[in-house]
C-alpha cells in the first residue's frame, strides 16, 4: 500500500495527458491502480468497524474510470488524472449515499459524503420533504460541534425556494439545494503515510456518517432510473 506510487503516476499523467503516453506507460498505471485498490481495501475494513453495511464490497467494483467523455466538453484531455471511488452499501451507485474518495495531486484530493448528483429530481424532492418533516434532526446534526469542525454542507442550489415549500421555513436555504454533500480537502503530504491516512480518513468518515444516514433515510424508497 504505497501511496507515493499513486501520486507519482497521477502527476506524470497530468503532465502527459495524451493517449500515446498513457499506452506507453500502461504498466505504471497497473501498479498505481493496484496500490489504490489495496488502499480501498484497508479503508473498507476501517469503515466497517462503525458501518458494517459496506464490508461486502470488492474494491475494484467501487472505482471510476480515468478515461474522460470529451464529446460535450471544451477540454479534450482524454484522461482525468485522479483515482476515485464511492463506498456504500450498494457499491459505487450514487444512492444510497456513502463515502467518496478522490486522489488527485496538487491539493485536489478530498474525502466526501452525501448526494453529489443533482439530476435525480425524485431524490431531490425526497430530501427536501424529509428536511421539512425532520428539521430538528437536521439542525442538531449540522451544528454538532465535531461535525462543524470539519464540514459545511455544500450543493448545487436554486436561487429561490422551489414551489410548494414555505419561504419562511427555518431551513429554507437548504430547501433550495438540488444536491447535499460534504467535502474535506486532503493535501498531498497527508497521503505520504498510507496507514496514517487510512486511519484519518476513516475517522472523518465516521464523523460524516450521521449526515449520510440522514440522507439515506430520506432516500429509502428511491429507485435508480432504468438505463
Amino acid at each position: 500500500m504505497n501511496t507515493q506510487i499513486i501520486l507519482d503516476y497521477l502527476s506524470a499523467l497530468s503532465e502527459n495527458n495524451n493517449r500515446e503516453w498513457y499506452h506507453a506507460n500502461k504498466e505504471d498505471y497497473k501498479r498505481a491502480n493496484t496500490e489504490f485498490l489495496e488502499l480501498l481495501q484497508a479503508l473498507i475494513l476501517e469503515i466497517g468497524k462503525f458501518d458494517s453495511s459496506i464490508l461486502q464490497n470488492n474494491p475494484k467494483d467501487l472505482t471510476f474510470k480515468i478515461v474522460r467523455d470529451t464529446r460535450f466538453s471544451h477540454d479534450k484531455s482524454p484522461y482525468n488524472p485522479a483515482f476515485r471511488a464511492h463506498i456504500s452499501s450498494r457499491g459505487k451507485l450514487p444512492v444510497p449515499v456513502g463515502y467518496y474518495l478522490m486522489i488527485k495531486p496538487g491539493g485536489q484530493s478530498f474525502l466526501g459524503g452525501g448526494l453529489f448528483a443533482d439530476m435525480f429530481r425524485e431524490a431531490t424532492t425526497m430530501i427536501r420533504d424529509y428536511i421539512v418533516r425532520n428539521g430538528n434532526e437536521w439542525e442538531r446534526m449540522i451544528h454538532e460541534p465535531e461535525f462543524e469542525k470539519y464540514f459545511t454542507v455544500k450543493g448545487k442550489a436554486l436561487k429561490r425556494i422551489p414551489a410548494g415549500y414555505e419561504k419562511e421555513h427555518p431551513h429554507a436555504e437548504y430547501l433550495k439545494y438540488k444536491s447535499w454533500y460534504l467535502e474535506y480537502t486532503i493535501q498531498d503530504g497527508e497521503l505520504g503515510d498510507a496507514g496514517a491516512f487510512v486511519a484519518r480518513a476513516a475517522e472523518l468518515f465516521r464523523i460524516m456518517k450521521p449526515f449520510n444516514d440522514y440522507l439515506n433515510k430520506a432516500l429509502v424508497d428511491f429507485q435508480m432510473p432504468a438505463r
